[in-house]
């Protein structure tokens, strides 16, 4: 049963369709990589036992920008993949649910990324990475789309994108484009140790552009490897260690529990509903494209706890509904699936 608290406006948070792409749209561009993930056809087993895979787009940044335009929001993705068939697939898939792909650039040379993931009875995911490199590693600032950054209301982006030249300065350089243009910049650092040379740089790239931004969502998992194994329940870890003096609003997501969030002003805790978990991919992009097609049409929404908390309920159920189904992108839930579970929830 939903918070007692959360009610009343929550159906309200998915109803609302935007028009063309402009800075009254309420957009958010999102930055980064987009793959092929090669999902297990049964779950328990190693990638050597799999008896076979299934494809299915994914990427972080591009699972978000796909959710919030499922959401009814307006959405784009930057970034580049391989000239060649996945490539392309992506490129189509994006079109096919309404995010603009304008700034996706093909790479005549490298391949589109590809990802073997590993799931075990509860869902839980392994990764093994394929990209050496991979187009996405490969986008140049010249390739930029300004205009399309300067329109984005939110500016989201992860941190494999920082791994790598060029597309490390690449994103530095977008994310100043954004930032000078007035978009809040959201950040979830989706940690894949596997792509880092190692923790220490992992830790390092993270946390070097983490005082850029608005909006951080992170991971219990994440806050104990980026603060060295502290207790990540602990409030005085997240606040002293990981709460910046111009961050707007942290969020800890806590899985099936729900999240935490932390402003200057308050802080607390939401619950999630109860569901069976098949396959947690694409689960935290779920919430993160929640939370930010409710703050890209109220970007005050952080500073009224109520208002707040009932987006963050509405990001809960967004994810729970994610992981009933297989594969990133495919499971991502329509507003129409949202809203009928919130009205069941909330009756």
């Amino acid at each position: 049963m939903a918070d007692e608290s959360i009610s009343g406006n929550l159906k309200d948070l998915s109803l609302n369709r935007n028009g063309a792409v402009s800075k009254k749209s309420h957009l958010v561009v999102c930055f980064g990589e987009m793959l092929i993930d090669f999902i297990p056809t049964v779950a328990g087993v190693s990638l050597a036992e799999a008896p076979a895979f299934e494809k299915a787009p994914g990427g972080a940044p591009a699972n978000v920008a796909v959710c919030i335009s499922k959401l009814g929001g307006s959405s784009a993705f930057i970034g580049k993949v391989g000239d060649d068939e996945f490539g392309r697939m992506l490129a189509d898939i994006l079109k096919q649910n309404n995010v603009d792909n304008s700034g996706m650039r093909f790479d005549h040379d490298a391949r589109t990324a590809l990802a073997f993931i590993t799931l075990t009875a509860e869902g839980e995911r392994e990764f093994v990475f394929f990209r050496n490199p991979s187009a996405d590693m490969l986008l140049r600032e010249s390739e930029l789309d300004v205009d399309l950054i300067k329109k984005a209301t939110i500016f989201h982006y992860g941190s494999i994108s920082l791994i790598d030249e060029p597309c490390r300065s690449t994103h530095l350089a977008a994310m100043d484009i954004a930032k000078r243009s007035g978009s809040i910049l959201s950040y979830d650092p989706n940690l894949r140790l596997p792509l880092w040379p190692s923790e220490d740089a992992a830790r390092s790239g993270i946390m070097s552009v983490w005082n850029l931004a608005d909006i951080i969502k992170i991971s219990e998992d994440e806050i104990s490897f980026l603060t060295g194994a502290d207790d990540p329940n602990d409030d005085e870890v997240v606040l002293k260690r990981l709460f910046h003096p111009n961050l707007k609003l942290l969020l800890v997501t806590e899985g099936s529990a729900g999240c935490r969030y932390y402003t200057k002003e308050f802080k607390g805790r939401v619950n999630s509903i109860k569901v069976k978990a098949v396959d947690t991919t694409g689960a935290g992009d779920a919430f993160t494209g929640g939370v930010l097609k409710c703050l890209a049409s109220d970007a005050s929404l952080y500073q009224d706890e109520k208002r707040l908390r009932e987006a963050i309920f509405f990001a809960n159920v967004c994810a729970a509904l994610t992981v009933t189904g297989r594969g990133g992108i495919p499971s991502l839930p329509t507003q129409d699936a949202v809203r009928q579970t919130l009205a069941e929830v909330t009756a």
